[in-house]
């Protein structure tokens, strides 16, 4: 799950990491008035969107007077911003973070991310901070730092000197980095975290180490003990059919193809999708039904990948060992109860009751097709989808 900047900063705060201070302005609030009540000369206006590259999309903006923050914010209130992680239909805008433009001597980079290979938390840092991490990973590899935390040990000294020296950080300075760094992975730990990116990590005028942006990202599968994060979801952030299919407990994800899919089981979602692919067609999502699916589920599950405007054909696989077959069936003639089937739907069912589930669905509707392999019903999918 993600959380946006000012969300982020909250919680970095808690922990003990220095973050500037900073004002949340949301549609309705009297932006002159609030504008007045600020000290500062220079300001940066920052949309709170879940998407990086706002800077370079018009989503970070610097203002000299207060006419200029009043118009900043003004323009990006009510906005939809369009950065490379969003999309052509961008984000919605609803608050805007407010802070006192400061002097920056240098820019870094620091993130802590779960090596799943390793076993252990990574520390990643770099002297180019507040550039693309990804482009600097590829033209400048030298500059990306790397260093494993073991969970039996924690963060140790030698890392942080280690970090400090390749980062060339003053004395004063590697005493701040040890400070950030135990409390950046204490609330890596504590919170649940799959990633906690500051990307600038400035060093100011003053010297001192503070962090100009947060992001943090928690493990969806800890969200059950991380109740106070849970609520900072913003449902607006997201694609609206992942945010339905997570309030009904199914694994979805929505892709770019024209072939919709719906399996029970993430190996065998995963292996549907490469035989998609395989076969010339491209799937348009990920869905893994589960093994605890209900009847009613399911008509939901078959109701959320036919509405999508993109998919052109259904492709249903289910191997039913705990799902049985005939609910499977019993759930797709629900949802064809309550909608006007529109495109051709495939129906491969092999396993628990599968010679009761296929019985159910014959001459049921013009539209239901069944398949006696999985190669035959992605042939058939790719085919009809392209009629």
């Amino acid at each position: 799950m993600n959380i946006h900047e000012y969300q982020a900063k909250a919680i970095f705060s808690r922990f003990g990491v220095p973050v500037l201070d900073s004002h949340l302005v949301r549609p309705g609030d009297d932006v002159e008035q609030f504008c007045e009540s600020l000290e500062s000369h220079a300001w940066v206006v920052k949309a709170q969107v879940h998407a990086g590259g706002r800077g370079k999309a018009g989503g970070v903006a610097r203002a000299d007077s207060r006419q200029g923050l009043v118009s900043a914010v003004s323009g990006m209130l009510g906005a939809r911003l369009v950065t490379r992680q969003t999309g052509e239909e961008g984000l919605p805008v609803q608050a805007v973070l407010l802070e006192a433009a400061v002097q920056i001597r240098r820019e870094l980079y620091l993130a802590l991310l779960v090596d799943r290979e390793a076993g252990q938390v990574a520390i990643i840092a770099s002297a180019a901070g507040g550039m693309d991490i990804e482009q600097v990973a590829q033209q400048a590899p030298d500059k990306i730092i790397a260093q494993h935390v073991h969970p039996a040990a924690g963060l140790q000294p030698s890392q942080v000197r280690t970090l400090a020296y390749a980062l060339d950080l003053q004395k004063n300075q590697l005493r701040q980095l040890q400070a950030v760094l135990s409390a950046l992975f204490e609330l890596f730990v504590s919170c649940d975290c799959s990633l906690v990116e500051i990307n600038p990590l400035i060093i100011d005028e003053d010297d001192r180490l503070v962090a100009m942006d947060a992001k943090i990202n928690i493990d969806d599968n800890a969200l059950y003990r991380q109740a106070d994060i849970a609520n900072l979801r913003d449902a607006t952030q997201g694609n609206r059919d992942e945010e339905r299919a997570c309030e009904l407990g199914l694994n979805y994800v929505q892709l770019d193809g024209r072939i919709g899919c719906i399996v029970n089981g993430a190996g065998l979602a995963m292996a549907t999708m490469d035989l998609v692919k395989h076969q010339g067609g491209e799937p348009a999502n990920f869905l893994d039904v589960g093994g605890a699916i209900t009847q009613e589920k399911v008509a939901e599950a078959f109701k959320l990948v036919v509405h999508d405007s993109r998919v052109k054909a259904v492709l249903v696989n289910i191997f039913g060992g705990i799902v049985r077959c005939d609910l499977i069936a019993r759930g797709i003639l629900d949802a064809l109860q309550s909608i006007s089937l529109k495109v051709p739907v495939i129906v491969l069912l092999q396993g628990t009751r599968a010679a009761e589930g296929r019985k159910l669905l014959e001459n049921r509707h013009a539209g239901l097709h069944q398949a006696n392999t999985l190669t035959e019903a992605a042939q058939r999918a790719i085919r009809l989808a392209r009629t």
